[in-house]
């Protein structure tokens, strides 16, 4: 359900229309009515609204657009006068059900209402877990290959030579783990509704893991994702060999695929975009025109466009353009 504003009241005066909270008035606009200004925008549950409206005052804001997006979440677009003190964004920081995306005035985003390719990655991005932990759980070696894994997506191992080392304590283990794990894949929040909005507007999606593919593969049919990329196992009389084989999912790889699916549907120029958590998706996202972290480890926080901190994937929308 999209929901409505309940303090956040649009009405006329003089002529004119303006939003109104409280004791409060700010001219209203509609969404990308700019010339070179900077622009905040909010996103955030229902819940917080009135939090989120009695930080108005300390904005210093020219005019409000509410932004109407097919998410159960609330959006607005602030146009400003002059970039945000320090204090300011800190006190949008202390509201954890929120999120915001501050522009300066040269900034573009990519338009919703236009189709675009998303590329994300799979594990902790567009699920919740890290499959190569699941699996290792499955097979009594949990503890150990999660160590690992959670060294190289911060960064401080080879990612090719960490999966391969991780993939081999799966050796012997039974391969009915996979279907098992499939069954019970827990979608990150807003995935499907985000997905569903994007496609609406021809939008291209894909997904880049270094996981694997009966994974990704299990995405790409329940969402009607139009590629799926993800590293093959080794599996044979219904064991594991404890092996990948073909081309490794690395970094690189994935930065690739934003580059050849770009190209291979006419993705126009500034409608590419990614997502992803760790470190090894930093070539992606900054391979695309617009990347985004997801509750992502510091390393790819610091160099993303945008980050997504608290709320789930359906704040994606609200972070580009849309255009009537």
């Amino acid at each position: 359900m999209v929901p409505a504003f309940n303090h956040l009241i649009r009405s006329s005066a003089n002529d004119s229309e303006i939003y109104r909270f409280q004791q409060q008035s700010w001219p209203a606009c509609a969404e990308g009515d700019h010339s070179s200004q900077w622009r905040l925008r909010l996103v955030f549950t229902a819940a917080v609204e009135a939090d989120v409206l009695g930080l108005f005052s300390h904005l210093p804001i020219a005019a409000v657009a509410c932004l109407q997006r097919q998410q159960p979440l609330l959006g607005v677009e602030l146009l400003l006068t002059a970039a945000p003190a320090a204090p300011q964004l800190d006190a949008l920081r202390q509201i954890v059900a929120l999120e915001w995306l501050l522009l300066q005035p040269t900034d573009v985003l990519p338009v919703l209402t236009t189709p675009g390719l998303l590329v994300m990655d799979m594990d902790s991005t567009a699920i919740q877990i890290e499959c190569i932990d699941e699996l290792a759980a499955a097979a009594g070696v949990g503890a150990e290959v999660a160590a690992v894994t959670e060294r190289a997506m911060q960064g401080e191992l080879d990612f090719e030579q960490s999966l391969r080392a991780r993939v081999a304590k799966l050796k012997g283990a039974d391969t009915a783990i996979i279907a098992q794990l499939c069954e019970r894949l827990p979608l990150s929040p807003g995935l499907a509704s985000m997905i569903a909005e994007l496609q609406q507007y021809g939008w291209r999606t894909a997904v880049a893991s270094g996981g694997f593919t009966p994974f990704v593969n299990h995405l790409k049919q329940l969402l009607a994702l139009d590629a799926a990329y993800a590293n093959e196992l080794v599996l044979q009389d219904g064991k594991f060999m404890g092996e990948v084989t073909g081309k490794v999912v690395d970094a690189e790889f994935k930065a690739a695929v934003v580059t050849e699916c770009a190209a291979r549907w006419q993705i126009a120029d500034g409608q590419k975009v990614a997502i992803g958590d760790g470190a090894n998706d930093i070539p992606m996202i900054s391979r695309a025109d617009f990347g985004l972290a997801y509750h992502a480890k510091p390393k790819l926080a610091a160099v993303a466009d945008a980050n997504i901190y608290h709320l789930g994937l359906q704040v994606l929308p609200f972070f580009l353009q849309a255009r009537g």
